[in-house]
């Protein structure tokens, strides 16, 4: 007897079969790939002629590949700095922000080898692309793309949704050293900080940055700050000279809520609690008969960069004209070089077109016994340096 595909025994072999003949060839294929890959990295690494390397990629040899240490021909091109096959490799797609096994990208081997032109390509390889999934996304959702760190990273827990973080558990108490913190619990047992004590100084200078010499400071500034925490920033806006004529404080977390209640912000003069996603508060009417701001500071838990850059398109609306100041808690790629300093600059770039000027300045947050005080809880910024930025708007004629 005959068997037709419509056998529903046969229809399963024959579709079995074909399934094994797919893995067979992608296995070879893949096989393909790593050994191409592998030999250009071994070439690059051995300083072999570039016509021979040429050939390999004409060949197939894939510029994303990363081998078992996760170095990619990017990453070696970097370590024998060969500023040549770095512009190669950028102009034909190479990953710029591909981290080896211990977290280090080709940007930081050239930083480490003091090798400013080949950190400067990689560097604004990097801008570029962000720029461009940015200019892409405008309008809609972000673009998914591997090549980007900084709009979105597809992190569906607390700490990278930020539905998922509003609906969390966060956890107000004091650590040995008599300190306030508060703690995020994740699935897995660990906790990260929401905000800690070590942001203190960053809060104080940024605080100093955007009050201290402003013009409208006698007469009592109208503050706004997006994202509560711990209240650190807030606390030194109330503590300026002359306290802010209007303080508006945009919240959304419950629990943070519930902690702002029980310090008893809502009863301090000036200061209005508003409940909500800035993005939905911002449209309220009672916000918008507020008017403008002198000062506008945002920083807020779990949400990604593309949230920020929707932020900084309203600011035009908030600010009461030039003489009015912008900071934002500057965390964006924190955990490396090369990614903090693209994603400042990214930020500046963004800030800019929307006709800012951004001045920055830095803050020391690598002390030893801060690393120890901290330790864990800190592992979403590394950095030595906090690059605090301060915008305002450019002048109109």
């Amino acid at each position: 007897m005959a068997h037709t595909p419509s056998d529903p025994q046969e229809g399963q072999q024959v579709g079995d079969e074909f399934s094994d003949v797919e893995d067979i060839e992608d296995i070879e294929e893949i096989n393909t790939l790593t050994e191409l890959g592998t030999t250009l990295i071994q070439a690059i690494l051995e300083r072999e002629p570039l016509v021979n390397i040429q050939d390999l990629i004409d060949a197939g040899a894939p510029l994303w590949f990363q081998d078992n240490e996760g170095i990619s021909p990017l990453y070696a091109a970097a370590y024998v700095a060969n500023e040549k096959l770095v512009k190669i490799f950028l102009a034909d797609g190479a990953v710029w922000n591909a981290v080896d096994n211990f977290g280090n990208t080709a940007g930081d081997i050239a930083l480490s080898m003091n090798d400013e032109g080949i950190y400067n390509l990689i560097r604004d390889a990097g801008i570029r692309s962000e720029l461009l999934l940015t200019a892409l996304s405008s309008g809609s959702e972000p673009p998914q793309s591997s090549s980007s760190l900084i709009i979105s990273d597809g992190d569906i827990s607390a700490v990278g949704s930020t539905d998922a973080f509003l609906a969390s558990n966060l956890q107000y108490t004091v650590d040995a050293h008599g300190q306030e913190i508060c703690l995020l619990k994740l699935e897995d047992g660990s906790t990260v900080g929401v905000m800690m004590g070590w942001e203190r100084e960053i809060m104080s200078r940024t605080v100093d940055e955007l009050c201290s010499d402003h013009p409208r400071l006698e007469g009592g500034l109208r503050v706004l700050n997006v994202g509560f925490g711990l209240g650190i920033i807030d606390g030194f806006l109330q503590r300026l000279p002359k306290p802010p004529s209007l303080h508006v404080i945009i919240e959304a977390h419950p629990g943070v809520l519930a902690h702002i209640r029980e310090q008893g912000w809502h009863q301090r003069p000036g200061v209005k609690i508003m409940e909500g996603k800035w993005q939905d508060v911002v449209q309220r009417k009672e916000f918008l008969d507020l008017g403008r701001f002198d000062v506008v500071y945002t920083d807020t838990f779990a949400e990604n960069y593309y949230e920020l850059y929707k932020f900084f398109m309203l600011l035009p609306n908030l600010m009461a004209g030039p003489e009015a100041r912008f900071s934002f808690f500057n965390g964006l790629g924190a955990t490396n070089a090369l990614f903090y300093d693209v994603y400042s600059r990214v930020s500046e770039c963004h800030l800019s077109n929307i006709g800012a000027h951004v001045s920055w300045s830095n803050v020391q947050v690598d002390g030893d016994r801060d690393k120890e005080r901290w330790g864990e809880t800190r592992k979403y910024f590394t950095q030595p340096l906090y690059h605090l930025p301060i915008a305002q708007l450019k002048q109109t004629v």
